[in-house]
């Protein structure tokens, strides 16, 4: 695993604060919130990553049969603390074959679940007007409707709404893992302080940048 921080919206290299300027900087998007290396899978991991989560941090629970935990994501500085946060799931496709999926919570702008979907953009546009929701997830027992982002791409099935007024994204590998999101999952926040899962985990997803 990279030691580095990166750029949230494209991974790529960014100049740390200083004398002049308080914001982390990348030369293609400007100011943004460094994407800090990706946590192990482990307990470890994720009490580093509740440490400065200023977002929620989704895991489906029950888990979808056979899947596993299998790394987590961060995105933010010390001034403002993390607020995209990602957890990497992978487990068997209901089509068969291996699968993995990333949960993306986030503020507006942050830009790490664009990046995760393949968009050039930091938020998903305007998907929420072309139709109907196409899948829902449930949060403490409210149903949360999820669109299909269409303009990815197609090795990756891309879902998006609004979850406790931040994005919620999944992003699942190969496009046909999609299907899962039809189940309904049950989503929890691993802040919550009641929240103690005893999560499987397995080796780290190869889907984390």
């Amino acid at each position: 695993m990279r030691s580095e921080q990166v750029c949230a919206r494209c991974a790529g290299p960014v100049r740390a604060p200083n004398l002049w300027s308080s914001d982390w900087t990348c030369d293609a998007h400007g100011a943004v919130l460094p994407l800090r290396p990706p946590k192990s899978p482990s307990r470890e991991g994720l009490r580093a990553v509740l440490r400065d989560a200023r977002v929620p941090l989704w895991v489906p629970w029950p888990l979808p049969l056979g899947w596993l935990v299998t790394g987590f994501l961060d995105a933010g500085d010390d001034r403002t603390g993390s607020r995209a946060c990602a957890v990497a799931l992978s487990g068997p496709a209901l089509l068969g074959g291996p699968a993995d999926m990333l949960l993306v919570a986030e503020d507006l702008g942050v830009g790490l679940g664009a990046y995760l979907a393949g968009l050039d953009g930091p938020d998903p546009g305007a998907v929420f007007d072309a139709s109907p929701p196409h899948a829902k997830a449930e949060i403490r027992g409210h149903p949360v409707p999820l669109w299909v982002v269409p303009d990815g791409p197609e090795d990756r099935a891309v879902y998006v709404g609004e979850a406790l007024g931040h994005w919620l994204w999944a992003v699942l590998w190969p496009s046909e893992a999609g299907l899962l999101m039809l189940e309904q999952l049950n989503l929890c926040d691993l802040r919550d302080s009641d929240m103690e899962l005893d999560l499987p985990y397995g080796a780290i997803c190869p889907r984390l940048p």
